[in-house]
């Protein structure tokens, strides 16, 4: 009897998957064990293996294409098997006939027309030389749609391990290294360095050497008949190696003071070429202090600038010329503007603010802190040795028993329902060179103040080193945010969705105040509630600031 086979839930944020690969074709013997499909889900490719044994009648979702989790996948049966009353939703255990009723035979001949049009698409796959592998654009993050190759560690005619590190892709939330789930040799680079594609698109064709893919760089069928284009793919490739050689000529490796090497990107290269800058005085934020396009486009030589003068002063007369040769700007009425590409991570933030402005009334409560008592607690506390807990941390912290006292706070808005968060997990917004991520501290009620601060360091230090993973930005019910460390007094944050709060943390002033009756010296901190209107009500925000008060301001409270 015929079985749907339906797209698997492959990991548990897994919502929908793309066929990379079909290692079955329909009129393939299927045997229990037998690899099916490589599926690609939002964290990985993996292979997918039959749980049935039959003949492969269907497939429902093609090399390359997407479909949601429980989608139709594929059909096996017995051969020859009628299973097209599956498809329609009316089940296989009926026999074909209780099925005779006139209407319904026009309706099956139809059906079976069509069948005959899908069959050679779904054997398309088939006509892919034996051994070529597709790579499409990964799925990096939740939020990725598209990615921008940042550097390729490969080049065509590249031999590639299972393994090996193709290219370091920037998404949405970082830049991160892709591997290889695949052997062979590069044949076709589909997404330049620099360049941005969206994801599932051609990444990369992998196979034998010398094999011809040019009908596949695309995604689409081979040609028919094509002497021509077979012609045509020879003089391609031929020319690839020749750009590749090119591209390679323009790699160099720049000796720093301590006798290390830089690696520069052929395009990074390139663009420090047409600028006239210096690649040794450029530090490289790529892997292994490899220099990237965007250190070259932040690059600012003005602090190069009075070394030359130094070296100029013996010769005054031999200076003069040169600078009074040097451009001199002239205000001719014209406004000179430069265009610098936004990367994925400033497109995903400003949407995703956008997005959070726009669709959720906010509203935000300040409340001044006094925090002499949290200033002595945490001198007694960072005393110990190997201890350090920042002020950053004591806020963490008791935001985190706030909200367990107020449930409120740490909810989700949806259409429908609003989701109270049983668990507690506080984002905490850390700036980087490209924008701004939040790593999560999972779990943030259960952790201690020492351990809230080294995993705020960690996470920090892997930011900033464009090391995290996605799992380390996800999950958060609530968002922390501090500017205190820039002299930023108060400030209003935009809600990180989909938490309905985020804390705006200001810097320790020292300024007069009353206590007892008496002007005293005192420090106070101001910080503000963030609030969507739709979950947490005015008092309700007011509530939890006064909690998160009360433990600040006795901070031996967080401890009992």
């Amino acid at each position: 009897m015929a079985k749907i086979i339906t797209m698997p839930r492959l990991s548990d944020t897994m919502t929908e998957g793309t066929v990379a690969t079909w290692l079955k074709k329909v009129g393939d013997t299927i045997k229990e064990g037998d690899i099916l499909a490589e599926i690609e889900t939002d964290k990985a490719t993996m292979e997918f293996e039959a749980f049935d044994a039959g003949t492969l009648l269907y497939i429902g979702i093609q090399e390359g294409d997407t479909a949601p989790v429980d989608s139709v996948l594929a059909v096996i049966g017995k051969e020859g098997e009628d299973y097209k009353a599956l498809l329609d939703g009316k089940g296989g255990d009926a026999p074909a006939e209780e099925k005779k009723e006139a209407p319904k035979a026009e309706e099956a001949k139809a059906e079976v027309k069509e069948e005959k049009k899908e069959e050679p698409k779904a054997a398309a796959p088939a006509e892919l030389p034996k051994g070529v592998i597709v790579v499409t654009m990964p799925r990096l993050s939740d939020t990725m749609t598209d990615g921008t190759v940042a550097t390729w560690l490969k080049k065509v005619g590249d031999e590639v391990k299972e393994g090996d590190i193709l290219a370091e892709i920037e998404t949405d939330k970082a830049t991160m290294e892709f591997e290889s789930f695949n052997a062979g040799t590069l044949l076709y680079i589909g997404v330049n360095e620099g360049e941005t594609a969206p994801v599932d698109s051609t990444l990369a064709i992998i196979g034998p050497a010398g094999t011809d893919v040019s009908a596949f760089k695309d995604g689409g069928a081979p040609a028919v008949a094509a002497p021509k284009e077979e012609a045509k793919a020879e003089d391609k490739k031929e020319a690839a190696p020749a750009k590749e050689e090119a591209k390679e000529d323009t790699t160099e490796e720049v000796a720093t003071a301590n006798g290390g090497r830089v690696f520069v990107s052929p395009l990074a290269r390139k663009i420090a070429k047409d600028k006239g800058v210096d690649l040794a005085k450029v530090k490289g934020s790529g892997e292994n202090g490899r220099i990237v396009k965007k250190d070259i486009e932040n690059y600012t030589p003005a602090a190069a600038a009075p070394a030359p003068a130094k070296e100029a002063a013996p010769a005054a007369k031999e200076a003069a010329p040169a600078k009074a040769a040097a451009p001199v700007y002239v205000p001719s009425g014209e406004v000179a503007t430069e265009e610098v590409k936004n990367n994925q991570m400033r497109k995903v933030i400003a949407r995703r603010l956008a997005e959070s402005k726009f669709t959720a009334p906010e509203y935000s409560l300040t409340i001044e802190l006094d925090m002499d008592s949290a200033i002595a607690s945490r001198n007694v506390i960072n005393a110990v040795p190997d201890t350090k807990v920042s002020f950053n941390d004591m806020v963490v912290k008791a935001c985190a028993m706030a909200l367990r006292k107020h449930p409120q706070v740490n909810t989700q808005w949806k259409e429908d329902v609003t989701i109270y968060n049983k668990h507690i997990s506080i984002g905490v917004a850390v700036a980087v060179e490209d924008g701004l991520l939040v790593p999560v501290l999972k779990f943030t009620d259960n952790m201690s103040l020492t351990q809230i601060g080294a995993s705020v360091r960690d996470l920090a230090g892997k930011a900033k080193n464009k090391k995290l993973a996605p799992a380390e930005m996800e999950g958060s019910t609530f968002t922390v945010s501090n500017l205190g460390m820039f002299g930023i007094s108060e400030f209003t944050s935009i809600i990180n969705q989909p938490n309905s709060a985020i804390l705006s943390v200001g810097a320790i002033i020292q300024k007069p105040v009353v206590k007892n009756g008496q002007i005293v010296v005192g420090n106070t901190m101001t910080v503000t509630l963030t609030c969507d209107h739709r979950t947490i009500d005015g008092a309700t925000g007011a509530q939890f600031l006064q909690t998160l008060k009360q433990y600040i301001e006795n901070p031996v409270t967080m401890l009992a």
